[in-house]
């Protein structure tokens, strides 16, 4: 197809939508400046036009319009990820849910909700408060959950209660020739059929359109206590936490940060003045009994490795005043050097490697001369890379690059994944021949099938 048709059908397109959507459909350069981008350090490109959906029947109708003129189309939930995923590399319609915002049923005594794919998490616990029950995935960002399926999200709370894989028991998706399917149910086992519900969970809007989501839920705990403590090296901290877990400690959350991101932690929450060595922020959930003997437990295993500094948050305010200041990890790794940009990265290793992984990682870091910080999630093997850089210095940039090429290497030495929670996109898509290998050509078989079109969020997670 030449430039011209493409502009001609692009016109066609916007066209169609426009009498379908009316002011629903945006052209204007601000709007789509914000669906041009996500938190990744990418080139931005900019979607055609930007189109706002309110119910599935509409999604349909907006994806059979694009692919009639074979042109692209981009979920988009909140431009949070962090890998490229929502930017519009080939332009066409990004396809912002934000307005599908519905939290269509609790159902209290089956543990799950229903709700649309523009409903973040924090307004999903602020409905579920009176109930008891919590949604428990945590990512940091504010996301909606349609994102947070479609990307495989994680967070602090996944050594225990799991990932959007673990909780989410059934979707319905807009296929990229409009037809709508439900995949999976709200019982909590089946196994009638394919896996589709898993299939589209970390897709990132490859294969289809999330529309609606049923999600797990848990009990609040009666008890909760969470805490901070120091250690002399990464090592020790990370020996605590694999101790904890092979002794069936039933850690909430455990959180690593080296010494590198607690001087930042410090600069951009001058009151948090924890000491600047190597931390785990841990926290405890069940009965007030079941907690202090967890307390205790730790506080055993983590004397064996020198743990010193121990600073506990027991009430809700100490507590969120703790998990914010770790959800502001990156800004706080942005203090260390005032107006420089972040190059993200992630991988996941058995937590068997994590201490040596870590340890060759800060070598490769020294070794580059940049300021790195790591933070991650250590109860899963899942660490993080915030790489400092000077946007207009093309040589850092470049630097950073290799910096974050030779930790994907090593995390797939060790068995592990290029990237545990922040996906692929186009951010990892040049390492998922060297982990998947033959695996990978079966997924672009996958993607031909479902998209002969190749029309639903291009150029990202598998070659076309």
């Amino acid at each position: 197809m030449t430039d011209n048709q493409k502009t001609t059908d692009r016109t066609k397109t916007i066209e169609a939508l426009r009498e379908f959507l009316g002011d629903r459909l945006s052209i204007g350069s601000t709007i789509r400046e914000m669906h041009g981008r996500d938190e990744a350090y990418s080139p931005p490109a900019l979607p055609d036009a930007v189109a706002f959906p309110e119910t599935t029947e509409e999604v349909a109708r907006i994806v059979r319009i694009c692919a009639d003129h074979r042109c692209p189309i981009v979920p988009f939930g909140i431009g949070s990820s962090l890998e490229g995923h929502v930017i519009p590399v080939k332009g066409g319609i990004s396809v912002d849910t934000s307005r599908m915002n519905r939290i269509l049923a609790i159902n209290e005594r089956d543990l799950d909700a229903v709700v649309q794919p523009g409903v973040t998490r924090g307004q999903l616990n602020e409905d579920l408060r009176a109930t008891g029950l919590m949604f428990t995935v945590d990512p940091g960002a504010d996301a909606t959950l349609g994102g947070m399926a479609a990307t495989r999200a994680s967070g602090t709370n996944a050594v225990r209660y799991g990932t959007m894989r673990e909780n989410v028991l059934a979707m319905e998706v807009v296929l990229p020739d409009g037809r709508i399917i439900e995949t999976g149910c709200r019982a909590r086992k089946s196994s009638a059929g394919y896996d589709l519900t898993h299939l589209f969970i970390g897709s990132e809007g490859t294969l289809g359109i999330i529309t609606r989501l049923t999600v797990r839920l848990f009990g609040q705990p009666e008890a909760i206590l969470a805490a901070t403590c120091a250690f002399d090296s990464v090592d020790a901290a990370v020996d605590t936490v694999i101790l904890a877990i092979q002794t069936g400690l039933p850690m909430a959350r455990i959180e690593l940060l080296d010494e590198i991101q607690m001087k930042g932690m410090n600069l951009f929450t001058p009151d948090l003045n924890l000491p600047e060595k190597p931390h785990l922020f841990i926290e405890f959930h069940g009965t007030e009994a079941g907690v202090g003997e967890q307390v205790e437990s730790f506080e055993a295993i983590a004397g064996e490795f020198g743990v010193s500094d121990f600073r506990w948050a027991r009430n809700t305010e100490d507590r969120n005043k703790l998990w914010q200041a770790r959800h502001n990890a990156y800004f706080a790794a942005k203090a260390l050097r005032p107006g420089a940009t972040g190059v993200l990265t992630d991988c996941c290793v058995p937590i068997s490697a994590l201490a040596e992984t870590i340890k060759r990682t800060k070598q490769e870091i020294a070794a580059s001369g940049l300021i790195a910080p790591i933070v991650g999630h250590v109860g899963d093997g899942n660490f993080h890379l915030s790489i400092l850089v000077d946007r207009d210095d093309p040589a850092e940039i470049e630097k950073a690059k290799n910096l974050a090429a030779t930790v994907n290497r090593t995390a797939l030495e060790f068995g592990g994944t290029v990237t545990g929670e922040h996906g692929v996109g186009t951010g990892k898509k040049a390492y998922m021949r060297d982990q998947h290998g033959e695996a990978w050509d079966l997924m672009a078989q996958l993607k031909r099938a479902i998209d002969p079109l190749s029309i639903m969020n291009p150029s990202k997670v598998v070659e076309e």
